[in-house]
């Protein structure tokens, strides 16, 4: 008789992260006020990052249980 072995096999979850970026110039008064302009202009699609922006990519793995 042949024995077969037999691998427990598990789950994983993997996390895809990729990281972009890209520096705007602001005009305000304060630190405060050129980040609330940053923000607006990101929310009103004036400021799109896309893969020209691109930084990096890490892969992070979780076993699932």
């Amino acid at each position: 008789m042949i024995k077969k072995e037999i691998k427990a096999t598990k789950t994983f979850q993997i996390e895809i992260v990729e990281t972009i970026s890209n520096i705007v110039e602001v005009v305000a008064e304060n630190e405060q006020e050129a980040l609330l302009r940053a923000q607006e202009m990101y929310r009103n699609e004036e400021v799109i990052l896309d893969s020209e922006d691109y930084i990096d990519t890490k892969f992070n793995i979780f076993e699932w249980e």
